[in-house]
């Protein structure tokens, strides 16, 4: 959640008045909270969980919607990062692994593992160059390849990592041969391929809805949504410092916040003891609109592209192909489904200007596509989507974006004194994080708010399962008969598979929900039903359309929204969302436009 304003990203001005959303309601009619949560990504929403499972009253707002910026524009990539070893970053890869693998087990329904090929073309490059780049930081001259006597001891590191309690295989190397009758379609001048495993998350945005609704049912647990601990509400922002530092009519105290409705433009005060700062690239921002002014920011830019392309999906046989590009970029090819996705790019982020997808990061895919596949080709019309998003990294200087530290740190201010609004509280801001160290980090930063209230830790989140993630099968065979159970009511295998991929074991509540009334699958895809849709809205923070095409679905990444579904869903939505006429053809323009301007989407025609 940033500051910035951006149309389609962050919020417009209100073109309409939706039904009154219940949680804004819940903030408005009990406006403290112990602590106040500014940021509706991953990390902000892992600290929102955590604090709720210690009984603290706590709070979450968010510009946009839920994993909207940096975390919904990530590679996908559950992993300890390997290439940080070379940065020094330790603590951080071993700190990733574990996270890893700890993923994999309370969060099966979304994170898997991911096997790896590296292919490599040379034996010793590098090893000169490797020392400078570990101290320095910075690559000197043209890049070296990294050959495969760094990357056996790269993977060798990684290995070790994993010893305790570790879930996935080791790595192994193979030689020119072998490599290449596993992968005929690399580049046959390759003389090694390690392979190693890592995981993946298919869902970013439904595995944060998932982690944000365990926080809110567990403020519910000790009474009704009315006296819930906590609270959270997307298409909220934070607008400037508030104009009193004490509640009118009660007796909270802290600093006061002005908070702005993005759906309605309603303006009211939330006051809180201590506030979190969770904005990723816009902890600045931030922080500056608070009165406690910082400069810790610095972030990188970095793009993908999704590829509708049989032939690259067989090329990788199911594998991520990992690998430097020659100019000394770590990127990336895998397939999700029926799909490829290419990435990234890591260039200075111009924080002035929205993040999209280039041409020239477009040429960039293409060429990395053709360093390891040269047989392989690639259209401009294969490319179904693009996204780019923000890297919440810290202030760097003249660190080169490579090397730039992934990890993470929190840091401490207060606003300044004498600003109306300002009052007592601490604002505790995140710099860096990372998908993967999503869980600790959330820990991290509860801890150090349970301190500033003088509280203890009830509850570790280490082997707490994440929604979905409760009792979702174990294996195939396991998947396979949770489908035959859930088929019935008019829905067959395929419909049951799809539901328990989007929701994991939730599914199961969404299925008595379809079941509870007449329901029929839309006619533009068979992917979604009409009840379907209510759900979500009466559920899932339903703001606006695009919100069911990119968050809640994957039906834009997979290259999947046409007119006539456009037009469908909105249709069904009007309801109980309250959208007239009017409102229903400003959210269908805005999703082609935000489609078009972010995601490189054109729909040209409204019917099918």
């Amino acid at each position: 959640m940033g500051l910035k304003h951006s149309f389609g990203h962050s919020g417009a001005t209100p073109a309409h008045s939706p039904v009154p959303r219940a949680s804004v309601q819940g903030l408005r009619n009990r406006p403290h909270a112990k602590v106040l949560v500014i940021g509706g990504g991953i990390n902000g929403v892992g600290t929102f969980r955590d604090l709720a499972l210690q009984g603290v009253d706590v709070a979450l707002v968010e510009r946009g919607d839920y994993c909207q910026g940096a975390s919904g524009a990530s590679s996908h990539m559950i992993h300890g990062g390997i290439r940080y070893l070379e940065n020094g970053e330790f603590r951080l890869v071993r700190e990733s692994v574990v996270e890893r693998n700890r993923l994999l087990r309370i969060a099966p329904h979304y994170v898997k593992p991911l096997q790896t090929t590296i292919p490599i073309f040379s034996t010793f490059s590098g090893v000169l160059s490797a020392p400078l780049r570990f101290l320095t930081h910075k690559q000197q001259g043209k890049p070296k390849e990294r050959g495969a006597f760094l990357i056996k001891l790269g993977l060798s590191m990684y290995d070790s990592f994993s010893r305790d309690g570790g879930s996935v295989p080791r790595h192994q190397f193979r030689g020119r041969k072998r490599a290449l009758a596993e992968l005929p379609q690399l580049h046959p001048g390759i003389k090694y391929a390690a392979t190693y495993f890592d995981a993946s998350v298919h869902n970013p945005e439904r595995l944060t809805l998932d982690v944000l609704q365990d926080g809110e049912k567990a403020g519910q647990a000790s009474g009704g949504p009315e006296s819930s601990t906590a609270r959270a509400s997307n298409y909220l922002a934070l607008h400037s410092l508030g104009g009193a530092a004490t509640q009118s009519g009660t007796t909270e105290s802290g600093t006061t916040v002005q908070l702005r409705d993005e759906l309605t433009g309603e303006l009211f005060d939330f006051t809180a003891d201590v506030i979190v700062n969770t904005t990723g690239a816009w902890v600045d921002l931030t922080n500056e609109a608070m009165g406690a002014a910082s400069a810790f920011m610095g972030g990188t830019k970095g793009s993908h592209i999704v590829l509708d392309h049989p032939g690259l999906l067989e090329a990788c046989k199911g594998r991520e192909i990992f690998f430097e590009h020659t100019d000394g970029r770590i990127v990336l090819i895998y397939p999700m489904g029926d799909r490829v996705l290419v990435g990234t790019t890591d260039v200075l982020a111009d924080m002035t200007q929205d993040a999209v997808c280039t041409e020239e990061e477009i040429e960039y895919f293409f060429d990395l596509i053709g360093h390891v596949f040269p047989d392989i080709t690639v259209q401009r019309d294969q490319i179904v989507y693009t996204f780019s998003g923000v890297r919440p990294l810290p202030r760097h200087d003249a660190t080169q974006p490579g090397f730039v530290s992934r990890d993470y740190r929190i840091e401490r201010r207060t606003p300044a004194a004498g600003a109306p609004g300002a009052g007592t509280a601490v604002v505790l801001s995140l710099v860096g994080g990372k998908w993967t160290t999503f869980r600790a980090l959330a820990e991290h930063m509860a801890n150090d708010v349970l301190a500033e209230l003088g509280m203890e830790r009830k509850v570790s989140t280490a082997k707490l399962a994440i929604g979905g993630g409760a009792g979702f099968p174990e294996d195939d065979a396991g998947i396979q008969k949770w489908i035959k159970a859930h088929m019935g009511a008019g829905r067959d295998a395929d419909r049951s598979a799809v539901l328990l991929t989007r929701y994991g074991t939730r599914a199961d509540d969404v299925i008595r929900y379809l079941d509870a009334g007449p329901d029929r699958l839309l006619r533009s895809t068979r992917e979604l039903s009409v009840r379907e849709l209510e759900f979500m809205a009466r559920n899932e923070q339903i703001g606006h359309l695009i919100d069911v095409l990119v968050r809640r679905t994957s039906l834009a990444f997979r290259g999947l929204v046409t007119g006539e579904l456009l037009v469908e869903v909105a249709d069904v939505l009007s309801a109980p969302l309250g959208w007239d006429a009017a409102a229903k053809a400003d959210e269908i323009q805005r999703a082609r436009e935000v489609l078009e301007r972010f995601h490189g989407v054109q729909i040209h025609s409204l019917v099918a």
